[in-house]
């Protein structure tokens, strides 16, 4: 592993909760590497990827999102995503088993996993509506 590479991955490791961009985690790897390149990280995000070491996201927001693959979970864990600041939050709860075996059963189809986003608006820009 190269010292870039480690840098990426130490910037996932140190922001365990958050869903960076691209642009993002190139900006927390320049402070310890000041010469490396986009073109590096955009590399090393793919191979990342490619080797489930991280998961890319699509919250339709017109940017790619990254967070450490988590092997010991079932299913994935779902996000809500604020409209007006743009921020992702995490939740675990999956309350969709019941749904899942129903959907199974009537279609006769193996759910391996499921991706679940609610989009809306977080308390701090209700808040600030108010």
């Amino acid at each position: 592993m190269t010292p870039q590479r480690r840098a990426t991955l130490n910037v996932f490791l140190e922001n365990p909760s958050k869903h960076l961009s691209t642009e993002e985690i190139y900006s927390l790897v320049k402070e310890k590497f000041p010469d490396i390149g986009i073109a590096t990280v955009y590399r090393t995000l793919q191979l990342f990827d490619e080797n489930d070491i991280i998961k890319k996201l699509n919250f339709g927001d017109g940017c790619f999102r990254y967070e450490l693959s988590q092997e010991e979970d079932k299913h994935s864990h779902h996000h809500l995503m604020c409209l007006s600041c743009g921020r992702v939050f995490e939740f675990d709860e999956d309350l969709l088993d019941d749904l899942e075996r129903e959907i199974e059963k009537r279609n006769n189809f193996e759910i391996v996993d499921h991706v679940v986003k609610f989009i809306g608006y977080c308390s701090e820009c209700k808040t600030k509506s108010k």
